[in-house]
Protein backbone atom coordinates (compact mmCIF):
# COMPACT_ATOMS: atom_id res chain seq x y z
CA UNK A 1 0.00 0.00 0.00
CA UNK A 2 0.98 3.52 -0.84
CA UNK A 3 2.19 6.36 1.33
CA UNK A 4 0.36 8.73 -0.57
CA UNK A 5 -3.13 9.24 -0.93
CA UNK A 6 -2.36 10.67 -4.25
CA UNK A 7 0.36 10.63 -7.27
CA UNK A 8 0.39 12.33 -10.33
CA UNK A 9 3.39 12.02 -12.23
CA UNK A 10 4.67 13.54 -15.76
CA UNK A 11 0.96 14.20 -16.57
CA UNK A 12 -0.07 16.20 -19.71
CA UNK A 13 -3.61 17.00 -21.09
CA UNK A 14 -4.28 18.87 -24.34
CA UNK A 15 -6.92 20.17 -26.02
CA UNK A 16 -6.10 20.06 -29.80
CA UNK A 17 -2.66 21.73 -30.27
CA UNK A 18 -3.27 23.22 -26.64
CA UNK A 19 -1.67 22.44 -23.81
CA UNK A 20 -3.26 23.15 -20.63
CA UNK A 21 -1.03 20.55 -18.24
CA UNK A 22 1.93 20.60 -19.07
CA UNK A 23 3.77 17.91 -16.78
CA UNK A 24 2.88 18.12 -13.52
CA UNK A 25 4.17 15.84 -10.64
CA UNK A 26 2.30 15.88 -7.22
CA UNK A 27 2.36 13.37 -4.37
CA UNK A 28 0.10 14.19 -1.44
CA UNK A 29 0.24 12.31 1.41
CA UNK A 30 -2.80 10.63 3.67
CA UNK A 31 -4.35 13.26 5.78
CA UNK A 32 -2.77 16.13 4.05
CA UNK A 33 -4.47 19.39 3.44
CA UNK A 34 -3.14 20.84 -0.13
CA UNK A 35 -4.80 24.11 -1.72
CA UNK A 36 -4.20 24.26 -5.41
CA UNK A 37 -3.70 27.98 -6.11
CA UNK A 38 -2.64 30.15 -9.41
CA UNK A 39 -3.74 32.55 -11.68
CA UNK A 40 -6.96 32.47 -14.23
CA UNK A 41 -5.97 29.82 -16.88
CA UNK A 42 -3.52 28.11 -15.34
CA UNK A 43 -5.24 24.69 -15.33
CA UNK A 44 -6.64 24.15 -11.79
CA UNK A 45 -10.01 23.10 -13.16
CA UNK A 46 -8.53 20.92 -15.24
CA UNK A 47 -6.34 19.27 -12.54
CA UNK A 48 -9.28 18.38 -11.11
CA UNK A 49 -11.53 16.87 -13.59
CA UNK A 50 -7.77 14.81 -15.02
CA UNK A 51 -7.80 13.50 -11.14
CA UNK A 52 -11.69 12.61 -10.73
CA UNK A 53 -11.69 10.88 -14.16
CA UNK A 54 -13.95 13.46 -16.15
CA UNK A 55 -11.45 14.16 -18.69
CA UNK A 56 -8.43 11.74 -19.47
CA UNK A 57 -4.39 13.08 -19.63
CA UNK A 58 -2.41 13.35 -22.74
CA UNK A 59 -0.50 10.92 -20.99
CA UNK A 60 1.19 10.65 -17.36
CA UNK A 61 0.09 8.40 -14.59
CA UNK A 62 -2.41 9.17 -11.65
CA UNK A 63 -2.41 6.74 -8.51
CA UNK A 64 -5.02 6.76 -6.15
CA UNK A 65 -3.76 4.94 -2.68
CA UNK A 66 -1.46 3.16 -4.91
CA UNK A 67 -3.62 2.11 -7.43
CA UNK A 68 -3.22 3.75 -11.27
CA UNK A 69 -7.06 4.99 -11.90
CA UNK A 70 -6.11 7.01 -15.38
CA UNK A 71 -8.88 5.16 -17.93
CA UNK A 72 -11.29 4.25 -15.43
CA UNK A 73 -14.81 6.17 -15.40
CA UNK A 74 -15.58 9.22 -12.72
CA UNK A 75 -18.04 6.23 -10.77
CA UNK A 76 -15.49 3.78 -10.89
CA UNK A 77 -12.24 6.53 -8.82
CA UNK A 78 -15.39 7.23 -6.62
CA UNK A 79 -15.84 3.68 -5.40
CA UNK A 80 -12.18 3.54 -5.08
CA UNK A 81 -12.24 6.60 -2.11
CA UNK A 82 -12.34 9.45 -4.04
CA UNK A 83 -15.17 12.54 -4.06
CA UNK A 84 -15.42 15.73 -5.76
CA UNK A 85 -17.81 18.71 -5.27
CA UNK A 86 -17.38 21.59 -7.80
CA UNK A 87 -17.61 25.11 -8.63
CA UNK A 88 -21.33 25.07 -9.38
CA UNK A 89 -23.76 23.88 -6.82
CA UNK A 90 -25.01 20.67 -7.20
CA UNK A 91 -28.06 19.68 -4.99
CA UNK A 92 -31.61 18.32 -5.71
CA UNK A 93 -33.12 21.80 -5.10
CA UNK A 94 -36.89 20.02 -4.74
CA UNK A 95 -35.50 17.62 -2.16
CA UNK A 96 -35.43 18.31 1.40
CA UNK A 97 -31.84 18.48 3.29
CA UNK A 98 -31.93 15.07 4.86
CA UNK A 99 -33.42 13.42 1.41
CA UNK A 100 -30.26 15.15 -0.33
CA UNK A 101 -28.08 13.76 2.05
CA UNK A 102 -29.28 10.13 2.62
CA UNK A 103 -29.33 9.80 -1.31
CA UNK A 104 -25.81 10.35 -1.70
CA UNK A 105 -25.04 8.09 0.73
CA UNK A 106 -27.18 5.07 -0.19
CA UNK A 107 -24.65 4.04 -3.09
CA UNK A 108 -21.61 4.22 -0.75
CA UNK A 109 -23.20 2.06 1.77
CA UNK A 110 -23.93 -0.64 -0.59
CA UNK A 111 -27.78 -0.62 -0.04
CA UNK A 112 -29.87 -1.74 -3.41
CA UNK A 113 -33.03 -0.72 -4.69
CA UNK A 114 -35.97 -2.66 -2.98
CA UNK A 115 -39.58 -1.66 -3.92
CA UNK A 116 -40.29 -3.51 -0.11
CA UNK A 117 -38.01 -2.41 2.22
CA UNK A 118 -38.78 1.76 2.62
CA UNK A 119 -35.58 4.17 3.44
CA UNK A 120 -37.39 4.59 6.49
CA UNK A 121 -36.76 1.53 7.67
CA UNK A 122 -33.01 1.60 7.22
CA UNK A 123 -32.28 2.91 10.69
CA UNK A 124 -28.71 2.95 11.17
CA UNK A 125 -28.00 4.35 7.59
CA UNK A 126 -30.45 7.20 8.31
CA UNK A 127 -28.56 7.29 11.63
CA UNK A 128 -25.48 8.49 9.60
CA UNK A 129 -27.40 11.23 7.44
CA UNK A 130 -28.55 12.69 10.88
CA UNK A 131 -25.37 12.79 12.50
CA UNK A 132 -23.48 14.20 9.21
CA UNK A 133 -26.36 16.62 8.89
CA UNK A 134 -25.68 17.90 12.38
CA UNK A 135 -21.69 18.24 11.49
CA UNK A 136 -22.55 20.04 8.46
CA UNK A 137 -25.05 22.87 10.88
CA UNK A 138 -27.81 21.82 8.75
CA UNK A 139 -29.79 19.78 11.57
CA UNK A 140 -32.79 22.86 11.82
CA UNK A 141 -33.05 22.64 7.96
CA UNK A 142 -33.07 19.07 7.66
CA UNK A 143 -37.08 19.11 6.26
CA UNK A 144 -36.28 21.86 4.07
CA UNK A 145 -36.50 21.65 0.39
CA UNK A 146 -32.56 22.45 -0.86
CA UNK A 147 -33.51 25.21 -3.30
CA UNK A 148 -34.54 27.39 -0.72
CA UNK A 149 -31.96 27.37 1.31
CA UNK A 150 -29.47 30.05 1.47
CA UNK A 151 -26.33 30.28 -0.60
CA UNK A 152 -23.58 29.52 2.22
CA UNK A 153 -26.32 26.34 3.26
CA UNK A 154 -26.31 25.29 -0.28
CA UNK A 155 -22.48 25.36 -0.25
CA UNK A 156 -22.33 23.55 3.28
CA UNK A 157 -24.84 20.72 2.14
CA UNK A 158 -22.75 19.93 -1.35
CA UNK A 159 -19.89 19.53 0.84
CA UNK A 160 -21.70 17.18 3.10
CA UNK A 161 -23.25 15.19 -0.32
CA UNK A 162 -19.43 14.87 -1.12
CA UNK A 163 -18.10 13.67 2.51
CA UNK A 164 -21.65 11.44 2.18
CA UNK A 165 -20.35 9.61 -0.61
CA UNK A 166 -17.98 7.92 1.85
CA UNK A 167 -14.17 8.99 -0.03
CA UNK A 168 -11.71 9.52 1.90
CA UNK A 169 -10.02 11.64 -0.38
CA UNK A 170 -12.14 14.78 -1.27
CA UNK A 171 -11.36 17.47 -3.71
CA UNK A 172 -13.35 20.85 -3.23
CA UNK A 173 -13.42 23.16 -6.19
CA UNK A 174 -13.33 27.35 -4.62
CA UNK A 175 -15.59 26.12 -1.87
CA UNK A 176 -16.01 29.49 -0.57
CA UNK A 177 -16.59 31.49 -3.66
CA UNK A 178 -19.33 34.14 -3.45
CA UNK A 179 -19.02 33.96 0.24
CA UNK A 180 -18.76 36.99 2.41
CA UNK A 181 -16.03 37.29 4.96
CA UNK A 182 -17.96 35.84 8.00
CA UNK A 183 -19.68 33.49 6.05
CA UNK A 184 -16.38 32.02 4.57
CA UNK A 185 -14.68 32.20 8.08
CA UNK A 186 -17.08 29.99 9.60
CA UNK A 187 -17.18 27.87 6.02
CA UNK A 188 -13.50 27.67 6.85
CA UNK A 189 -14.24 25.88 10.46
CA UNK A 190 -16.96 23.59 8.80
CA UNK A 191 -14.45 22.17 6.13
CA UNK A 192 -11.60 21.54 8.79
CA UNK A 193 -14.23 19.63 11.15
CA UNK A 194 -15.67 17.03 8.05
CA UNK A 195 -12.43 16.42 6.35
CA UNK A 196 -10.95 15.76 9.53
CA UNK A 197 -8.62 12.55 9.11
CA UNK A 198 -9.71 12.59 5.36
CA UNK A 199 -7.31 14.06 2.94
CA UNK A 200 -8.03 17.80 1.20
CA UNK A 201 -7.23 19.10 -1.87
CA UNK A 202 -8.99 21.75 -2.53
CA UNK A 203 -8.84 24.95 -5.57
CA UNK A 204 -8.96 28.27 -3.75
CA UNK A 205 -8.56 31.75 -4.51
CA UNK A 206 -9.18 33.48 -1.17
CA UNK A 207 -5.49 33.72 0.55
CA UNK A 208 -6.95 33.98 3.73
CA UNK A 209 -8.81 30.66 3.24
CA UNK A 210 -5.33 29.01 1.79
CA UNK A 211 -3.35 30.11 4.46
CA UNK A 212 -5.79 28.82 7.11
CA UNK A 213 -6.63 25.60 5.46
CA UNK A 214 -4.03 24.11 4.25
CA UNK A 215 -0.56 21.96 5.21
CA UNK A 216 0.77 22.72 2.10
CA UNK A 217 0.25 24.64 -1.05
CA UNK A 218 0.89 24.18 -4.92
CA UNK A 219 1.47 26.84 -6.88
CA UNK A 220 0.33 26.29 -10.57
CA UNK A 221 1.18 28.72 -13.32
CA UNK A 222 0.53 28.17 -17.02
CA UNK A 223 -0.16 24.39 -16.31
CA UNK A 224 2.93 23.53 -13.92
CA UNK A 225 3.56 23.29 -10.53
CA UNK A 226 5.99 26.38 -9.83
CA UNK A 227 6.40 25.49 -6.23
CA UNK A 228 5.10 23.08 -3.62
CA UNK A 229 5.77 23.47 -0.07
CA UNK A 230 4.39 24.96 3.75
CA UNK A 231 2.56 28.18 3.23
CA UNK A 232 5.25 30.04 5.43
CA UNK A 233 7.88 28.87 2.62
CA UNK A 234 5.75 29.18 -0.39
CA UNK A 235 4.50 32.77 0.38
CA UNK A 236 8.06 33.83 0.40
CA UNK A 237 8.98 32.52 -2.48
CA UNK A 238 10.23 34.70 -4.80
CA UNK A 239 8.81 32.39 -7.77
CA UNK A 240 6.03 32.27 -6.39
CA UNK A 241 5.41 36.53 -5.55
CA UNK A 242 6.61 37.29 -9.67
CA UNK A 243 3.87 35.43 -10.89
CA UNK A 244 1.08 35.15 -9.07
CA UNK A 245 1.00 35.70 -5.32
CA UNK A 246 2.49 39.31 -4.80
CA UNK A 247 -0.28 40.89 -6.89
CA UNK A 248 -2.82 39.11 -5.12
CA UNK A 249 -1.75 39.61 -1.59
CA UNK A 250 -1.32 43.61 -2.59
CA UNK A 251 -5.24 43.54 -3.98
CA UNK A 252 -6.13 41.97 -0.53
CA UNK A 253 -4.37 44.35 1.38
CA UNK A 254 -5.67 47.19 -0.91
CA UNK A 255 -9.14 45.88 -0.02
Amino acid sequence: MSNFALELTGVKKSFGKTEIIRGVDLQVKKGERIAVIGPNGAGKSTLFNLVSGRFAPSSGSIKLHGEEIVGKAPFEINRRGLARSFQITNIFPKLSVFENLRCAGLFSSGQKYSFWKPLSALESFNDRTEDLMASIELKRRRDVPAGSLTYSEQRALEIGITIAGGGDVVLLDEPTAGMSHSETDRFVELIRKVTEGKTLLTVEHDMGVVFGLADRIAVLVYGEIIAFDTPEVVRADPKVKEAYLGAVLEAEDAA
